[in-house]
């Protein structure tokens, strides 16, 4: 029989070896290595652990100071709760990759798109925003739209403005005003009026009038419609211009590649850090998307797909990492109200939400003038079903400007039970009873807490 258990014995440590390794070369990204399947991929009759509700905190790399103010503040406060710290997990989330291109050289600072400055010799130059080529007469037939939008990534000074024309040099038959506007603005920063005796200078094949120098920021944008007596004459428009500090852009292009050097070298040590915080707190998800802005959206869908692979849970709930939130709270209105059951999304809802169409929220996916209805971002909790059919379809929903809104457009196609409160609050601010509130600093977050703590209530005590 011991035989029998000599030879056994290399062949079971072969085998958990085996599972072991195959663990480890299991698909994983970002600082902390992750695995989000975990055991469920080689033991799928494993269950993980339940929990009533999951938190996922979203969290930029960076936010280090907020993501401790929250450790020591309402996430401690959970630990060390005798009926919570077992029925409530909390996991911040962020993108396992930082944006390669250094702020300096992004085209905005909200995406990881790179400032692509093509022909800088032409930098001292006027240059012309728009030229037809010869042989295109496609633009100029009648039924084309006649403005032009534009949007400015680095600041220019405008100093003539112009329309196309295709009359064979022959000058203008009717008058024509073209008018140049700030996007969302009703009134024209200033305009060219064209006419039979003042038709301009022609250069190509448009027609252009100077005007008064005026600097078009950088993010900046406009639109160059044109008016007209009569018929279609020509399509609006065209402006000439030079680069405001066009010396002080060339001498940031020459410094690119040391820029981009220093910044990768940070992007290293940020990397390493982060796996640091991930191995001594265990609280984060990496989630396979570049952290920007314009990317939360992604990170969102990417959780809820490691929430239903990874974990056993009721109820999501949403949040930042600069909110204040109520856990306690916000569990005991679930279990009181019945806010687990199915197809359920608990929030504070913005309605009829204008589309913005410039700006850290620019939308330029969505054509409708208004959102749907969707939740403020402090904080919402929608039920386990609404998770798993957001993790299903990750990969064939689109992204929009923003996780709320974007979470707005989704929900819109399986119209979930809405179930408004409005002690989630959307703007900073401190009401009795609050569930969330956003846009705190990491000393806000604590002294908000230190007089939860002392008073039982942050917004009523003797100290505010």
């Amino acid at each position: 029989m011991r035989n029998w258990l000599v030879l056994l014995c290399p062949c079971a440590v072969g085998v958990v070896l085996h599972l072991w390794l195959l663990f480890l070369s299991c698909p994983a990204s970002g600082p902390g290595k992750q695995h989000p399947a975990g055991l469920l991929a080689f033991f799928p009759h494993w269950k993980p652990k339940h929990y009533d509700v999951i938190v996922g905190v979203l969290s930029a790399r960076h936010n280090d100071g907020l993501r401790n103010a929250i450790r020591s503040t309402w996430f401690r406060h959970l630990k060390q709760h005798p009926g919570l710290s077992q029925r409530v997990l909390v996991k911040f989330i962020i993108g396992a990759h930082g944006c390669d291109v250094p702020v300096e050289d992004r085209e905005d600072p909200y995406s990881c798109r790179l400032l692509n400055i093509t022909n800088p010799v032409v930098l001292n130059q006027e240059i012309e925003a728009f030229t037809l080529l010869e042989d295109d007469t496609s633009v100029l037939s009648e039924d084309r739209v006649v403005s032009v939008h534009f949007k400015v990534l680095y600041p220019i000074v405008i100093t003539s403005l112009g329309v196309f024309y295709d009359a064979k040099g022959v000058g203008f038959q009717r008058n024509i005003t073209v008018k140049l506007y700030q996007a969302e603005q009703e009134e024209a920063l200033f305009s060219a009026r064209f006419s039979p005796p003042s038709c301009g200078v022609q250069v190509n094949r448009l027609w252009y009038k100077p005007v008064e120098q005026f600097i078009l920021p950088e993010a900046g944008e406009g639109s160059l419609p044109h008016e007209f007596t009569q018929g279609v004459e020509g399509i609006a428009g065209g402006f000439i211009y030079t680069i405001q500090e066009g010396d002080v852009l060339l001498e940031s292009l020459q410094n690119r590649p040391e820029r981009f050097i220093h910044h990768i070298s940070k992007l290293e040590e940020e990397d390493a850090l982060l796996k640091e915080e991930s191995n001594t707190y265990d609280d984060i998800v990496f989630v396979d998307v570049v952290d920007t802005y314009r990317n939360v959206p992604a990170k969102l869908l990417n959780f809820y797909r490691w929430t239903v692979e990874a974990v056993s849970f009721d109820v999501l709930l949403k949040t930042d990492d600069d909110c204040y939130i109520d856990l306690e709270a916000v569990f005991n209105r679930i279990k009181l109200k019945n806010l687990g059951r199915p197809n359920t999304w608990w929030g504070n809802f913005r309605l009829n939400w204008a589309v913005d169409r410039t700006g850290k929220w620019q939308e330029l996916e969505y054509p409708s003038p208004a959102y749907p209805a969707f939740a403020c971002g402090s904080g919402y909790v929608i039920s386990k079903d609404i998770v798993e059919w957001l993790a299903s379809n990750s990969d064939r929903l689109k992204i929009y400007q923003g996780e709320d809104v974007s979470m707005g457009i989704w929900m819109a196609a399986i119209g979930p039970k809405r179930y408004q409160d409005n002690l989630w609050l959307c703007e900073k601010t401190c009401e009795s009873g609050m569930l969330s509130s956003p846009q705190y600093s990491p000393e806000e977050l604590a002294d908000l807490w230190r007089i939860k703590e002392r008073c039982g209530d942050p917004c009523k005590c003797q100290e505010r």
